[in-house]
């Protein structure tokens, strides 16, 4: 680092606090990320997936009005040949809009010689990398918004019914929960584009982890389970510990750990999402509605595992960061 950028660097360490300029760098790489040309791409992708799958939806609701108490729920999971389930393309395009946003948000200004004149300014390591990774979680979190509106809007127009207080609550938190979902890959395309100088080669990077966890982590998990817990005289017990462990390797990938909270969340009659033993439904009424509260308890450590995950990645880029040099 250059003389003039160790001085300004005192200097501003005697001026104020870690966070100034947090906010200026977020306005701008809102700014940025909502008038670029791949958001737009993506909006329309997603405005079309949406509008596509909720009126499909819609056909097979008609003849339910009335009768399902969770109706409005039933817009996100309902498929109708040839198309799946709204958040089956949630899945997919969540992933690919967080990438999109943060895969080349450090190592593009390392290519247009602009980190070191933003570091000149008033502005810390600190509050630029983590304003960077708040703008792109705030423009996820709105592009969701919108389209939650949207379905919320068109259910209500092609139904003729308005959702109950417990459908919204249950759809709120499913919000809450894809932005999280989408804050994991977001940090992960940071700490890539912290990784890597070639903008290019952190996108792919983050891909290949995501279609890693989504196509063949389950198969792993599936492999190393019984390795590491043989059956060996077919007792129960012994099944039945391959078998959690088997569960347990798969909700290390952030796909089972989404899905197990849409399920809960999405339908109400779930009572469990992982194994359920025959002696833990006595006394259920199985097909009977959970209440929020207990739908919210049921998949509380899957929601706080992405949670956990979107900050300790966010970390990890962060620590990569501060000890990256930066020179004029």
């Amino acid at each position: 680092m250059s003389l003039q950028l160790k001085q300004a660097r005192r200097e501003r360490v005697r001026e104020g606090s870690p966070w100034t300029g947090l906010w200026a760098v977020v306005a701008k790489e809102m700014a940025d990320h909502l008038t670029s040309v791949r958001m737009h791409i993506l909006e329309v992708l997603i405005v079309l997936t949406a509008a596509g799958t909720v009126y499909a939806a819609m056909q097979s609701l008609r003849n339910s009005v009335g009768q399902d108490p969770f109706l409005l729920l039933k817009l996100f999971t309902t498929a109708r040949e040839p198309l799946p389930a709204f958040v089956g393309f949630l899945g997919f395009l969540v992933p690919l809009i967080a990438i999109a946003l943060a895969f080349d948000s450090v190592n593009g200004e390392f290519n247009r010689r602009t980190m070191s004149r933003i570091l000149a300014q008033p502005i810390y390591r600190d509050a630029l990398l983590l304003g960077k990774f708040l703008a792109g979680l705030f423009t996820l979190a709105l592009v969701l918004t919108a389209i939650w509106l949207l379905i919320i809007g068109l259910g209500i127009v092609g139904l003729g019914v308005p959702p109950s207080g417990e459908e919204v609550a249950r759809s709120l938190w499913f919000l809450l929960a894809s932005v999280f979902y989408g804050g994991i890959w977001l940090a992960l395309a940071m700490v890539f584009s912290v990784v890597f100088r070639q903008p290019a080669t952190a996108a792919l990077a983050s891909i290949a982890v995501w279609l890693f966890f989504t196509v063949f982590w389950e198969i792993l998990a599936g492999l190393i389970a019984p390795v590491l817990r043989p059956v060996r005289f077919g007792f129960p017990e012994e099944i039945l510990a391959q078998t959690q462990l088997e569960l347990t390797l798969t909700r290390l990938s952030p796909n089972t750990l989404y899905g197990e909270v849409m399920l809960a969340l999405l339908h109400p009659t779930v009572r469990s999402v992982g194994l359920v033993l025959p002696i833990q439904l006595q006394g259920a009424v199985l097909g009977t509605p959970l209440p929020l509260r207990q739908s919210l308890l049921l998949i509380w450590p899957q929601f706080t595992g992405l949670v956990a995950a979107t900050i300790l990645l966010f970390a990890l880029g962060y620590v990569l960061f501060q000890r990256q040099e930066i020179r004029a």
